[in-house]
């Protein structure tokens, strides 16, 4: 579900109108729903499509008031949990016309869209085929660049470290997949996966630029420092809610985009069966374990960006992803689409959070001519009470956090990860 916070009242007329011109061609996924032939294998069928089934305006009982921000929350825990009708494609889109006071958006469209059309990088690849840039709409849009940090030829002592983590990593994968090993319960893992209490949301924003301290002075990248952040945000939180919990066994499974390149292509390019871009649901996922809060460690909180940078770095020596992509590869081949599915459906419900990163263009986009101030994305109907999403737009990260609301206090949440910023933030200044 992405989440678009605009700058000026919404225009539906406008907005329909990219839909169908833009959007809905793309690809024929958005025009087709999921059958089942004689034999019982999954196909897609194209069916005619009606904008107006897909396009939803709420209207709001509270009136005369400037912001509707409760209403808006609400309004986006039911959407969450209501599952998208079979009976026509497997998107729709919500027009909220209301403004917001935390965003000051003077409107928000939000884009809801099924795992089945694709994965993070198609569907937010797609999304970003209908936006322009606002300076100049006749410019494609551009993205932060990525520089390479590792080299292909290793030295022998990285070579020797390398087949024993993969081992490890690859070892770990499997069996978080077979239920030898699962996350302990704790105040971020429930063993009930109804979401029978609604979903919650909540995010910040940060600025890109705020981390230039704790990387310089620690000699970490920004993802080391935001996912130490966001490590001892959940720590502080688990240990608000039961202190006990500060030592258990927690576990994050971080999705990664399998394909061998970073930048948006095409959709043209993307349909190619032979592109290294191409459409479906192709990721990769790794486990990162939660550091233990500890005394030391809350006295000096960048330890936590420390453990971050050892866990990545560990993780570039690894051959656990290509590993797991070769395994679902294969159960994908011989037992079917179902059977790979149920494999990581498995894995990350042995684990108590999920984290996805996903990179947003550098300048200001309008999407039907409706300027963009922010926006943020959330999967939902995972298997686990916590889900944190990462997306980079106009020099800013948001971070978002989707929570079982019956297992997880958003608000509080979000409180946790401030406190936890503001520690590391100081702690690197004091240096």
């Amino acid at each position: 579900m992405v989440v678009f916070e605009l700058e000026i009242p919404i225009d539906e007329s406008k907005i329909m109108q990219v839909l169908g011109d833009v959007f809905v061609p793309l690809n024929k996924r958005f025009s087709s729903i999921m059958i089942e032939d004689k034999k019982g294998k999954k196909q897609w069928k194209k069916v005619d499509v009606n904008l107006k089934e897909h396009i939803k305006i709420p209207i709001f009982a509270k009136k005369g008031v400037k912001f509707y921000d409760k209403e808006f929350d609400e309004y986006m825990s039911k959407i969450a949990g209501e599952k998208l009708a079979q009976d026509k494609p497997l998107w729709e889109v919500h027009l909220i016309k209301y403004p917001t006071r935390k965003n000051n958006a003077a409107g928000t469209s939000v884009v809801k869209l099924h795992h089945s059309l694709g994965d993070g990088y198609t569907l937010m690849g797609s999304l970003l085929s209908c936006v322009k840039r606002v300076d100049d709409p006749s410019i494609p849009i551009t993205f932060p660049s990525s520089h390479a940090t590792t080299s292909s030829i290793k030295t022998l002592p990285q070579s020797i470290f390398s087949m024993f983590k993969s081992a490890s990593d690859f070892g770990w994968n499997i069996l978080r997949g077979s239920n030898f090993i699962v996350d302990d319960q704790s105040p971020i893992r429930t063993e009930n996966k109804e979401f029978k209490h609604g979903f919650g949301i909540s995010n910040v924003t940060l600025s890109l630029d705020s981390f230039k301290v704790v990387k310089n002075k620690l000699k970490v990248t920004t993802n080391d420092t935001l996912v130490g952040m966001i490590f001892l945000g959940i720590r502080l939180y688990m240990e608000a809610k039961s202190y006990e919990s500060r030592k258990t066994q927690t576990t994050a499974i971080v999705m990664l985009n399998a394909r061998k390149i970073r930048a948006y292509k095409s959709v043209e390019e993307m349909l190619q069966s032979n592109s290294e871009s191409s459409w479906g649901n192709r990721f990769h996922f790794l486990h990162l374990p939660i550091p233990k809060l500890s005394d030391a460690n809350t006295s000096n909180p960048l330890d936590f960006v420390l453990e971050a940078h050892k866990i990545i770095i560990g993780l570039r020596y690894s051959l656990a992803l290509p590993l797991s992509g070769v395994i679902l590869g294969m159960l994908d081949k011989i037992q079917g689409t179902e059977a790979a599915a149920k494999h990581v459906y498995k894995t990350v419900a042995n684990s108590s959070a999920i984290i996805s990163h996903v990179v947003g263009p550098v300048e200001q986009v309008a999407f039907a001519n409706h300027p963009i101030k922010g926006f943020y994305f959330t999967a939902i109907g995972p298997p686990t009470s916590l889900t944190v999403t990462i997306l980079s737009y106009m020099g800013n990260l948001r971070i978002g956090f989707g929570v079982d609301k019956g297992c997880i206090d958003e608000h509080h949440l979000l409180s946790c990860f401030e406190t936890a910023k503001e520690m590391i933030f100081n702690a690197a200044n004091k240096i």
